[in-house]
């Protein structure tokens, strides 16, 4: 509540503006700081209350007829907390207040206005990658006038729908979708909207032809794609193989592999919209002659790390390997059957470099082609770097993800449980403006080439997917890859998709259906639909740690770390929902989180309750079938594909791999990626041996780069 105590009506803050005092913020701080000290939360409001009196007086008295600065409105805390006894929560509010200092000194040193007041990670990553710079490499925007940016440039699509009126309407919705931090669309989209460049998908798909034109013309398309922010996958099935005769020079073909490589080299040196280097999924059928030197292109080898790598395989082959059956290997230029080999030798061969590499994922194929919404069109051979859109030849996918952790709510179940619930009226609510501002995009986009505008805005395929869902569970009290869990995401994505079908077909009525209507699987249901595809479950990465969530639908990679920022600075960071909680039930320590932070588990932590510990599971704690079981709750109702990385502890064994790739055949996902932490170099998550084996003595902390929300612990996958 706001009060104006006589002699005390305004405050100066540090900016030097002018604000009203509001004697609540001092009561709030007290008691948080009391919290802290005595681990009491109804003692704690009881001195918070009596403490913010006396310093309310005390000011009053101090700065009888003029305007305190915010330095010296703490100063009066700390002294009055000293005159009364308090010492202990004193020293609290002095380590508080000396933390706070020390970020906004780290925000200052990044140069730029944070205007939304956002964690220090967060002002990082939108000052390296989104935040408009001058010739100078100056910054020239605040975080809100970035999401503002978007939002105006992005709206301006409803002017042609006879939306005139509306244009300003919409603009503020999508804004306070993006400033609450309730909804974030693809990176493309906040680097480039409203700027001369414009390009705002985050996935292409570039076919190559088996020629030295065709592949050459895909290699120039991929640089202009990178050179936008977008990232490719290819498929390389069409490609003859090692050895092959080539016709006009009656000389050999060097095969796909080499090809590749080419694409890689390229991709090294093209920086994807002057802020990140380029990422590409590679993909090979398996029936392909070459698809052993596919399998084992990264084993020993540091080739390729621009890439992806998935075995595009068919329900043939699963069944060849189950059943151990010869499988044939065909020449793509000519149709042949050139070799026959083991199904069940060359699955041996893919699960044996996943487990050393972490390539080749597997995408099924079949899986994919049944899910295809415009099969006249062609048959779907490859996906975006992280496998989460499949899409034809030429075609982009315009992505965003709404933000669980702020959908849900304590009403009156969760007053009586001590756990939140789900906003599902909130959650429509963005789902339907998310919807439509994906929509929008397809609009006002500049495309890089016209093969696809064409293809693009003849399908309209958008992307909405969530992030957010393991701290969505751990506000519902339900642990990550229990049953509840897996029953629960199933409840959710249906929501989801149910709700965006509706938002798409309302967008139908308005603005008509997508122009390949007539030639899609939705032509004969009677349901008519602006969007050929309307969900995704993406990684999204830094996007959530702009909106300061779990990544995508992974679990907590941690729940207490170190992130290295600023050019060589580390920065503690610990859960904010774990905090909270310790806090509220009494167990709350630096020295705990400390503890917490040389771990990649609670479980051998001492001084945290059992049903705390069951909550605030990471991916150590995940069983590869339960992360494969979320997986497949969502994709049964994502008409794209789900982005989801099955973590292995670093002792996995082969055998674990190749269960994991047989179960998420048999569980209907449309692709599969796993990866043994340690198998990678230039890992962007670090735990320390000693943390690994949970030794009592752990010297090191957990660590993170900057960009590092979750998933896949090596950097392509976090595209």
């Amino acid at each position: 509540m706001r009060t104006a105590t006589p002699g005390i009506a305004q405050v100066k803050k540090r900016d030097n503006s002018i604000v009203d005092f509001d004697a609540s913020k001092i009561e709030r701080a007290i008691q948080r700081a009391a919290v802290e000290a005595l681990q009491d939360r109804r003692r704690a409001d009881g001195i918070a209350r009596r403490m913010a009196e006396i310093v309310t007086e005390n000011l009053a008295k101090r700065f009888a007829g003029k305007i305190p600065g915010v330095e010296e409105i703490q100063d009066t805390i700390e002294a009055a907390l000293m005159n009364e006894g308090y010492s202990r929560i004193a020293k609290s509010y002095i380590l508080y207040r000396e933390s706070r200092s020390q970020v906004r000194f780290a925000k200052s040193a990044l140069g730029l206005k944070d205007d939304l007041k956002l964690p220090v990670n967060a002002v990082e990553v939108l000052r390296r990658r989104y935040l408009l710079k001058d010739e100078a490499r100056r910054i020239i925007e605040t975080p809100s006038e970035l999401f503002r940016r978007v939002a105006h440039s992005v709206a301006q699509a409803e002017a042609n729908y006879g939306s005139d009126s509306r244009v300003h309407e919409v603009e503020d919705a999508f804004y306070r979708m993006m400033r609450s931090r309730e909804f974030m669309p693809n990176s493309p989209t906040l680097m480039n909207a409203g700027t001369p460049l414009g390009q705002l998908s985050a996935c292409f798909v570039i076919p190559i032809e088996d020629s030295v034109e065709g592949i050459f013309k895909a290699l120039a398309d991929m640089a202009r794609i990178h050179q936008t922010g977008g990232g490719t996958g290819f498929s390389f099935s069409r490609l003859r193989p090692r050895g092959d005769l080539v016709g006009s020079t009656r000389g050999r073909a060097s095969g796909p592999i080499s090809f590749m490589g080419i694409f890689d080299k390229a991709t090294q040196v093209i920086v994807q919209g002057g802020r990140r280097r380029g990422a590409n999924m590679g993909v090979l059928r398996c029936d392909h002659p070459d698809i052993i030197d596919f399998i084992e292109a990264k084993v020993g080898s540091r080739e390729m790390e621009n890439f992806n790598l998935s075995v595009g395989v068919t329900d043939r082959f699963m069944r060849a390997v189950v059943q151990n059956r010869p499988f044939d290997l065909v020449n793509p230029r000519t149709g042949k059957n050139v070799k026959r080999i083991g199904a069940h030798s060359l699955f041996d061969l893919i699960v044996n470099a996943a487990w050393r590499t972490g390539d080749p994922g597997l995408i099924f194929l079949d899986h994919v082609n049944r899910a295809n919404p415009t099969p006249e069109l062609g048959r779907i051979e490859a996906t975006n770097p992280c496998g989460e859109v499949p899409l034809l030849p030429h075609e982009s996918c315009i992505l965003a993800s709404i933000n669980l952790d702020r959908m849900t709510t304590d009403d009156d179940t969760g007053k009586r449980t001590g756990r939140a619930a789900v906003d599902w009226d909130r959650l429509r609510d963005r789902i339907h403006w998310g919807v439509r501002f994906l929509d929008d995009v397809i609009d006002v986009n500049r495309y890089p080439l016209e093969s696809i505008r064409a293809a693009t805005t003849g399908n309209r395929k958008i992307g909405l997917g969530v992030m957010g869902f393991a701290d969505m569970l751990i506000r519902l009290g339900i642990p990550y890859g229990t049953r509840d869990s897996v029953s629960f995401a199933g409840k959710l994505m249906r929501f989801v998709r149910a709700e965006s079908l509706e938002a798409s077909r309302d967008l139908a009525k308005q603005r008509g259906v997508f122009p390949n209507f007539a030639r899609s699987i939705h032509a004969g249901t009677g349901r008519e639909l602006r969007n050929a595809t309307v969900n995704t479950i993406a990684p999204t990465g830094t996007i959530s740690i702009i909106a300061g969530c779990s990544s995508g639908i992974e679990p907590l990679f941690a729940v207490s770390f170190v992130r290295n920022v600023l050019s060589g600075s580390r920065l503690f960071e610990s859960h904010p929902l774990f905090e909270k909680l310790a806090k509220d039930r009494g167990f709350h320590s630096r020295e705990l989180l400390a503890e917490v932070a040389r771990r990649p588990s609670l479980a051998q932590v001492k001084g945290v309750p059992n049903d705390v510990k069951s909550l605030f599971l990471t991916a150590f704690d995940v069983a590869p079938r339960q992360h494969l079981e979320i997986q497949a709750a969502f994709q049964k109702h994502t008409d794209n594909a789900v982005s989801k990385t099955i973590n292995l502890p670093a002792d996995s064994t082969v055998e674990d791999v190749r269960e994991i790739y047989l179960q998420a055949h048999r569980l209907k996902c449309k692709g599969i990626t796993v990866y043994r932490y340690g198998s990678k170099a230039g890992q962007v998550l670090s735990v320390s041996e000693e943390a690994e084996t949970q030794h009592d003595e752990l010297p090191e902390f957990i660590s993170a780069d900057t960009d590092y929300a979750g998933g896949c612990a090596s950097g392509v996958c976090e595209f």
